[in-house]
């Protein structure tokens, strides 16, 4: 049995059964295997849900181990491929039963069908219908669900509130017109309206999918790019807009560089970004303390924020695991609806059901990230995605239109290069 050779090693003495996964009797405890992300759950969260676990399903110990991002794509990709050293007897005592993994990198691992399909489960106990679209679906392929949605993160605005009171804006705007407007009122005498890098493609998908567009579109089981249609050059307009109403270079991204630093100088008025980043601006510059609010990024009508990129995490199974029914208990509890809320209100996330806003309703940024999921996307969902962005086409289209070429010229251009990064050689 998994695990044995082990505890014969480590379990020498009666007085140490129990803390060598063994129960009062001689019964066996199995132990479930857990990868999650560092950073994602606070080590008290893990101690608490573990002991609480552990507790309702005395024969199960939970191993979870926090895994680092940087690499972890290849390190999945092995353990499903079964390219990892097994013990003497053939088992393999170190490989996950459940892992987590961000939500667009689902479409990679599903390929080969090497995760547990827990359509059934997601249907019949979990109230998937209910999940946030874009924890949900990217979790998806062909109406089957891989990837359980666990805690979502997004972006919204992160404004001065002692800036707004000075131009006289007394409430955030609610719609694209009023957002326009106030970004105008606010730019000048020395002040960004808004600092906007002129490469930050994630808001300007959301801006995109707003108009009813998409980055890429599928057909007859082909990707192809989807810059060029009416409704994403709309979406890539109203960047256009909300960009000149301040300084952000056109070609550079969020990071290059880093927005909260500049927000932090006190020169910029906005920001699109995860609430988050309001710590590194407070840690930069602690005079702002008190005068950061938060909203969500507008939509077109005041009752409905706009669409925003929905990152965030999902839990997957490895087809291979030995403890299939043990590996579903630790994903059920884990995105249950009661430690997702401790979740979120531990780790100022978003839960995985717009339902469950509530339970962080008490934190301005949190609840405006809550308001912006429910609107929330993914990158298309086809493993060739990350193709794209590794030499990103959307990018450098941006800065073109904003440095004065013609949109529909340039979108064309890069919808072409998106087509053939998702073009896969059947040969």
């Amino acid at each position: 049995m998994r695990r044995r050779r082990l505890l014969a090693l480590l379990c020498v003495s009666a007085s140490l059964l129990s803390g060598c996964g063994l129960m009062p009797g001689g019964s066996e405890r199995h132990t479930v295997t857990v990868w999650l992300m560092k950073d994602s759950a606070s080590q008290e969260f893990l101690e608490r849900f573990t002991k609480d676990f552990e507790r309702e399903h005395p024969d199960l110990r939970l191993d979870i181990r926090i895994q680092e991002w940087t690499g972890i794509g290849d390190k999945v990709q092995k353990v499903l491929a079964g390219d990892q050293p097994g013990d003497e007897e053939g088992n393999h005592p170190d490989a996950p039963d459940v892992i987590e993994v961000g939500n667009t990198q689902v479409p990679q691992y599903v390929d080969g069908g090497r995760l547990l399909d827990l359509t059934l489960e997601s249907a019949r106990d979990w109230g998937g219908k209910d999940w946030l679209p874009g924890l949900a679906e990217p979790g998806q392929l062909r109406y089957h669900q891989y990837g359980i949605p666990w805690y979502a993160a997004n972006r919204v605005v992160i404004y001065r509130k002692d800036l707004f009171a000075r131009a006289g804006v007394t409430a955030p705007p609610r719609t694209r017109a009023q957002w326009l407007d106030v970004t105008e009122r606010l730019d000048g005498d020395g002040t960004q309206g808004i600092y906007l890098a002129g490469q930050d493609w994630y808001t300007l998908a959301g801006f995109i999918w707003d108009e009813g567009g998409e980055l890429a579109v599928e057909e007859g089981g082909r990707w192809s790019g989807a810059l060029d249609s009416p409704a994403a050059l709309r979406g890539m307009d109203f960047y256009r807009r909300l960009h000149a109403l301040g300084e952000g270079p056109a070609d550079a991204d969020e990071e290059h560089p880093p927005q909260a630093g500049v927000f932090a100088s006190g020169k910029a008025a906005q920001i699109v970004a995860v609430p988050g980043l309001a710590r590194a601006i407070l840690d930069s510059n602690p005079e702002l303390k008190g005068k950061l609010g938060f909203f969500p990024v507008p939509g077109h009508t005041a009752g409905k924020p706009g669409a925003v990129f929905t990152g965030g995490s999902d839990l997957v199974v490895p087809r291979s695991t030995d403890r299939r029914e043990d590996a579903i208990a630790v994903v059920a509890a884990l995105t249950g609806a009661r430690w997702d809320t401790d979740l979120a209100r531990t780790m100022n996330y978003v839960p995985n059901k717009a339902k469950l806003a509530s339970a962080v309703a008490g934190e301005e940024g949190v609840a405006a990230m809550a308001a912006g999921a429910a609107q929330g996307r993914a990158t298309p969902s086809t493993p060739e995605w990350a193709a794209v962005e590794a030499d990103n086409p959307i990018k450098a289209y941006m800065t073109k239109v904003l440095t004065g070429s013609d949109p529909a010229t340039e979108a064309r251009r890069a919808s072409a290069r998106i087509t053939e990064a998702l073009t896969v050689d059947a040969g």
